[in-house]
């Protein structure tokens, strides 16, 4: 093999078999090709995507020439890290004035065998603000025969006067399907079976890094098995397995807590920790979500044909809101639980709020954002049936608050023979229904707030009981009479007449207050504190 061949080998087909660079490495390679290379570069980008194995190719390809002898010697030498003319510095080991000054005397050397002294700095953002100072004049103006080459996955702890004079390449994280046909030619080599969700999984695991996923892959067949399945892979790993987190869903979506928390906790009893449920609950949960939004053919996931068809399935029993709700849920756990003592109690109570999420706020009146499938039905079958046949809704009553007059010239419906029944009359009696149907400490709250002052077509009225009344309150009102009513009704309130007199504020002591579990369940909030404030002195 002549020389000739070997340079068109190591600065053309190597650039090109980075997998998920090919922007950075056609760039490195014309610049090679034209003889057009700078002083200093930077490669920034998260780990395991190829920073130092293309600063090595890139070296290679500057200092293996036509005419070099022993140029495959040298070439190995360079990819395996201990050429004498291309120098690997760990930044981390290597951070002190010092090693910088040793660095600096280097440089003014010429080398060795090559074209280029070249410098890869693996980690430069750990060198220290002295070591960057005085590393700064020789990147500047560094003598003609050195290159530098700088790697980082913190680009913003590097000196702006030491990016500036650098060329900046952006390493992007790589994409899941790159990763499992790079495992696919590999595991062909080494002649082993594994199966399209092995690979799957093993990918996803890596992350979008190529270095991850390889070293997950090397695990495995450290066994010496000839095939390897999905099974295998959360065995060996210690993940929760696939199908028990399909029964927690399963159980979510039936609305049973009882369900949701045995199969939760036989996740738990397989070796899961909380934190790799919670964190699988997520991840399926957003795979569902996007099945329901962009339908199972969807790009956005990398996943088996036949596992499309299972989300698929699953998906028809939940809304979207539903699933987007469930993820904040879970998520949210998994961050309380890690910060306190109580994450089993965390994760069950998490469990109990996704199988019974409508019925947290009360299931009449629950937007769809709290639903799941099997609470969809429950809503409909309610809705068919009248309110004094329901077991869960007491006789209604009149309010405690003044009556308000309905208003007597009420259109009906045109064009039919027995006419519309009168609108105002029966948005007194929705309203009357939708306050005894108030199940939750919030929901009564609201209504006791508000004074319904005059009923209308569509439309009711209020006057605030104790000063402003939010605009989220008014519009949960208009949510819940819409839904007890079934058509829209609109909630608005009347304008505020200038008082000589401040409204005199209440006091809210504390955190039992309905006002306060209306805004914990309206903001999915937690009371952190509850400090008394006392309210405005009327004046003499």
């Amino acid at each position: 093999m002549t020389y000739t061949v070997l340079a068109r080998r190591y600065r053309s087909r190597d650039f090109n078999e980075v997998v998920g660079q090919s922007s950075v490495a056609d760039t490195l390679r014309r610049a090679v090709e034209q003889d057009r290379t700078a002083h200093a570069y930077l490669f920034c980008g998260t780990r395991g995507v190829g920073k130092t194995t293309m600063a090595r190719i890139f070296a290679r390809a500057m200092n293996v020439s036509d005419d070099l002898e022993d140029a495959e010697a040298i070439a190995e030498a360079i990819m395996r890290g201990d050429d004498l003319d291309v120098i690997e510095i760990d930044g981390a080991s290597n951070r002190g004035v010092q090693e910088a000054r040793d660095l600096i005397a280097g440089a003014g050397l010429s080398p060795a065998r090559c074209r280029y002294r070249i410098y890869i700095i693996d980690e430069v953002h750990m060198l220290t603000t002295e070591s960057f100072n005085t590393l700064l004049k020789t990147m500047e103006e560094p003598p003609p025969h050195v290159k530098f080459i700088l790697c980082t996955t913190e680009p913003h702890k590097v000196l702006p006067t030491i990016q500036s004079r650098c060329q900046r390449f952006e390493f992007k994280p790589i994409p899941h399907r790159l990763i499992v046909s790079h495992l696919t030619d590999i595991v062909k080599l080494e002649g082993v079976e594994v199966d399209e969700a092995a690979l799957g999984r093993v990918a996803e695991l890596g992350n979008g890094s190529m270095r991850d996923a390889l070293s997950v892959m090397d695990r495995l067949m450290a066994g010496g098995d000839t095939r390897i399945t999905l099974e295998d892979v959360e065995t060996a790993l210690g993940l929760p397995e696939t199908a028990m987190i399909d029964a927690v869903v399963d159980a979510v979506s039936s609305g049973i807590p009882a369900d949701a928390i045995g199969a939760g906790d036989a996740l738990l009893a397989s070796g899961a920790s909380i934190d790799q449920a919670l964190a699988a609950l997520t991840e399926t949960f957003r795979r569902i979500l996007i099945v329901s939004a962009c339908g199972p053919s969807s790009d956005v996931l990398d996943i088996p044909e036949d596992r499309r068809e299972s989300l698929a399935e699953v998906a028809s029993r939940f809304e979207a809101a539903s699933l987007v709700h469930a993820i904040a849920v879970c998520e949210s756990v998994a961050k309380q639980g890690r910060l306190g003592a109580s994450a089993r109690a965390l994760y069950d109570a998490a469990l109990v709020r996704l199988a019974l999420a409508a019925d947290l706020v009360d299931p009449a009146s629950a937007p769809p954002a709290v639903r799941t499938g099997s609470h969809i039905e429950a809503k409909k079958k309610r809705s068919e049936t009248p309110a004094r046949q329901r077991p869960d809704v007491k006789k209604a009553s009149a309010p405690p608050h003044q009556k308000a007059e309905p208003v007597a010239d009420s259109p009906s419906t045109p064009g039919g023979s027995s006419g519309r029944q009168n609108d105002a009359c029966s948005l007194e009696d929705v309203w009357r229904r939708a306050e005894s149907a108030a199940g939750s400490a919030a929901a009564k709250a609201a209504f006791a707030s508000v004074q319904p002052i005059r009923y209308e077509q569509d439309r009711v009225l209020v006057r605030s009981v104790d000063g402003a009344l939010p605009a989220v309150i008014v519009q949960r009102l208009s949510d819940w009479l819409s839904t007890e009513a079934g058509r829209g009704v609109k909630v608005e309130t009347e304008s505020p007449e200038p008082a000589s007199v401040p409204t005199r504020a209440a006091s809210i002591d504390s955190e039992d207050h309905p006002r306060i579990e209306l805004a914990q369940e309206l903001f999915d909030a937690t009371v952190v504190d509850v400090t008394p404030t006392e309210p405005p002195k009327e004046e003499d």
